[in-house]
């Protein structure tokens, strides 16, 4: 299993202004209590307080400094803290004073970043003490050793930190950078950084809280990037000023661990995935196109970062959600699943209106597909000012159709006001297994897959009788297992469901049931019921009772763990391996041996029905995962999966 995760802390320690022995004993016992951290970051001028004000062109201050940063160093690494610390600190070069961000690491400081834009508005004049990075002459520093010789340490705005495989890059950036037009971060990230580490001083005001989330969030979303982030705490607090210790870890976007306001030594951790960072990267390109970030001096450390040993233990610490396509927040699960409803709606009117159609004809079968479609397809004649009879739903019974999917599929067509018509496929599917020698009562692929092509063949031919377009079903999950009948349902004119996988289409169902239980609760009961029934292609003969034989989740494995292995696949472009570990962590309940055996059915499948998805129609794209020949996943139809296939 290949995999760089790593933990990462941010810290809001106790601060005693002007007093750096006392600050370095605080972030040591932090830097203890955390010393199986990968990076630890510390806020702006934490040594000595960033409130010092004129403090700062003490020499006794910047000693004491220089001294205790030495010493907590050596004591962090001494006490078994191996990863990278990172501390605010005033630093004297060139003749000059500078606000710094210093990299601790084998009980020694190995780089020093300035800060590249100093506020000098409002409460803040920082160009009163400091000079900014653009002033530096020079590319290194002398440190001064208590014990021994000086030493000479990289020194500037452009230096990045790598750990002795490369498995991360680190950069920094202080506070203001991150607030200014062109923030230095995302010319560290455009030149290979992974990791931007950002120790702060911003002051507290009203929503300013949301602002800074939003830049934080935001610039680790734009340079695919894990983005940490160390407010001072409140122990800063001094004169006009509050601070809130706001400290957060992003990871491409996504805010994984928060603090605000928390007491006096408040550190928040993440699993953070380098992993996941440089395929979002490699797979958008967008930034080794045009850019030419100036160069950049990289240093490698003598350890290790990443921690190698230990991978399965940090998935645990880093679950992924159980539906990674359904939010498990139930706002934002109505949020987007209405967002959803929206551009599903959108892309079949547009189809609708440019291509004259003046009727959606739609196989209804009673299951979960069919239905999304036909309620995206009253929203699309909604937002066209047209009439829900110009939806014509047509059910197409036949020897595995089941009382119950087929009256949910009559009543809900009635009671949603569209066109419903039966049309009975037995006698035809007889007539032609009769006509090409098929037996009877071979229930094999060729007895399903004639079905199916009955079905599409009736409904294309429909459209040309009523000018209308055919509106397909098949869901995302459907076509990345290939499970659709080539030239049969896997085929229409516009694929509403085509980026829907199927545990949100259940969940899209259920949002319309919520959506309607006030106004059509009629409705709502058959939506709850469809909700409730088995999925199923209904394709082999009912029993004897006329229950239901063929369930489709017992063929194949369940949805949930195939739309797991689909979205990390794709989104994160994770070996089988580590998807495996993955979902073991997160279906505890589920054997090891039918996870696996799930996969390797997902792997097998995917790599073998890609011809299906080569020729699929159009359909609106609703999220980040996709199989869309044009646009989101091209794949040769014979490719082979022997390698995909090698785990256990």
């Amino acid at each position: 299993m290949r995999s760089q995760l790593l933990t990462v802390a941010a810290a809001a320690p106790r601060v005693y202004i002007a007093a750096p022995e006392k600050n370095a004993r605080e972030m040591l016992a932090l830097a203890k209590e955390n010393a199986d951290a990968g990076v630890l970051l510390f806020p702006e001028l934490a040594i000595t307080g960033y409130t010092c004000a004129d403090l700062f062109g003490q020499a006794q201050l910047l000693d004491a400094a220089r001294h205790w940063l030495g010493w907590l160093a050596r004591e962090a690494w001494e006490a078994g803290c191996k990863g990278l610390i990172g501390v605010g600190a005033p630093v004297a070069a060139d003749g000059l004073l500078f606000n710094c961000l210093v990299l601790l690491h084998g009980g020694a400081p190995v780089a020093v970043i300035p800060k590249t834009w100093l506020p000098n508005y409002g409460e803040f004049y920082e160009k009163r003490w400091f000079a900014p990075a653009s002033a530096r002459r020079s590319a290194e520093l002398l440190w001064p050793a208590e014990n021994g010789e000086a030493r000479w340490v990289p020194f500037g705005e452009d230096l990045l930190v790598s750990d002795r495989t490369g498995a991360v890059v680190v950069a920094g950036e202080i506070c203001e950078d991150l607030w200014a037009p062109v923030p230095p971060s995302g010319f560290a990230c455009l030149a290979g950084a992974d990791m931007v580490l950002n120790p702060s001083a911003s002051n507290e005001t009203v929503t300013k809280s949301d602002y800074r989330r939003q830049l934080v969030t935001g610039q680790s979303a734009r340079c695919d990037c894990v983005y940490v982030y160390a407010g001072a705490g409140d122990t800063e607090s001094t004169t006009d000023l509050v601070f809130s210790g706001h400290g957060m870890i992003c990871e491409n976007g996504r805010l994984l661990a928060e603090q605000l306001y928390p007491a006096p030594g408040g550190v928040i951790r993440a699993v953070v995935d380098i992993e996941r960072v440089r395929t979002d990267r490699m797979r958008r390109g967008s930034g080794a196109q045009e850019a030419r970030p100036a160069p950049r001096r990289t240093l490698r450390l003598a350890g290790d970062l990443v921690e190698s040993a230990a991978q399965r233990e940090l998935l645990a610490r880093r679950p992924e959600a159980r539906l990674p396509f359904v939010p498990q927040d139930p706002a934002q699960l109505d949020e987007r699943c209405a967002e959803i409803a929206r551009i599903q709606a959108a892309g079949l009117a547009r189809r609708l209106e440019a291509s004259g159609a003046k009727r959606a004809v739609i196989g209804l079968s009673g299951g979960l597909d069919s239905t999304l479609a036909l309620l995206a397809a009253l929203q699309a004649l909604e937002r066209l000012g047209r009439p829900a009879r110009d939806v014509l739903a047509v059910s197409m019974p036949c020897v595995g159709t089941t009382k119950r999917t087929f009256g949910n599929a009559a009543s809900l067509a009635q009671l949603l006001g569209a066109e419903y018509r039966e049309i009975p496929i037995k006698n035809a599917l007889e007539s032609h297994l009769a006509d090409i020698g098929h037996a009877p009562d071979a229930y094999d692929t060729t007895f399903e897959n004639a079905q199916a092509r009955e079905r599409t063949q009736i409904l294309m031919d429909l459209a040309n009788q009523e000018n209308g377009i055919v509106v397909g079903t098949g869901d995302l999950s459907e076509l990345a297992l290939g499970w659709c009948t080539y030239n049969g349902d896997q085929m229409s004119m516009y694929g509403v469901n085509a980026s829907v996988p199927k545990t949100l289409v259940r969940a899209m169902v259920a949002w319309h049931a919520r959506r309607l239980c006030d106004t059509e609760p009629r409705v709502t009961r058959v939506l709850l019921d469809i909700l409730d029934t088995p999925i199923s292609p209904e394709l082999l003969p009912v029993g004897e009772d006329g229950a239901l034989v063929q369930k489709t989740e017992d063929t194949l494995g369940k949805y949930d763990l195939h739309d797991f292995a689909l979205y990390h696949m794709l989104r994160g472009g994770y070996a089988p391996g580590r998807i495996l570990e993955m979902a073991c962590i997160a279906y505890p309940e589920v054997s090891r041996d039918t996870i696996r055996t799930t996969l390797k059915t997902f792997y097998r499948r995917f790599f073998t029905q890609q011809f299906k998805r080569s020729c699929m129609p159009d359909g609106p794209k609703v999220g980040s995962v996709s199989l869309s020949p044009r646009g989101d996943w091209r794949m040769p139809s014979d490719a082979e999966a022997t390698e995909f296939l090698k785990f256990e």
